[in-house]
């Protein structure tokens, strides 16, 4: 279970930039930094990558077809399956297993601001918060069945590796499952015990 620690990484780094961005004012600790004002936009190269502050109150990339309270919930029992499914994981594959703790990462990196932002920044209630998104990226124009998207979605350095989890879950867990009897797996055989429990 030693790919905790990415998890633990991953939270932190999220945490640490959220807070940079939304500003944060602890006097009893000498800490005060402004951060951003909320909906402002700042080039870091150029127009292709910007620091903008917003909040989202749904899921990933702004989807949203429930409420605050709903998502909350739903976060924290997808992190507590995720983190079960990690633990029966623990003899499979390195990069399967990363990529589970790239999207335990994510989700708890989320679910800290769900549960606990709105009554630390606002004093309003426990589970009713929103997340921080602040990664503003260009790419070329797409226009599909009438519908036209000129910049990806702004998202978070959870968002980021959610994403990057399930793409790599996607890849490696077809190499994960073990071939039916009598058939050898596409990638050869397991690698020694040693390595399969890092």
């Amino acid at each position: 279970m030693r790919v905790l620690w990415l998890t633990a990484g991953i939270v932190l780094v999220d945490q640490f930039t959220k807070l940079l961005v939304k500003g944060v004012d602890l006097p009893g600790l000498g800490v005060s930094f402004p951060g951003l004002p909320y909906g402002s936009s700042r080039p870091i190269v150029g127009d292709l990558l910007r620091l903008t502050y917003i909040e989202n109150a749904g899921m990933a990339f702004g989807f949203n077809p429930g409420g605050k309270l709903f998502f909350s919930l739903f976060t924290l029992a997808a992190a507590g399956a995720i983190l079960l499914f990690l633990y029966h994981a623990r003899t499979e594959r390195l990069l399967f297993r990363i990529s589970l703790a790239l999207v335990l990462g994510g989700a708890v990196g989320n679910l800290i601001d769900r549960i606990f932002y709105e009554r630390l920044f606002h004093d309003g209630p426990l589970f009713y918060g929103r997340v921080v998104d602040f990664l503003d990226m260009d790419f070329p124009d797409i226009s599909l069945f009438g519908y036209a998207l000129t910049r990806w979605p702004v998202f978070n350095v959870a968002d980021a590796c959610v994403t990057v989890g399930v793409l790599l879950m996607l890849f490696t867990h077809r190499r994960s499952v073990p071939a039916p009897a009598g058939e050898t797996p596409a990638d050869g055989p397991l690698p020694p015990a040693d390595d399969r429990a890092a």
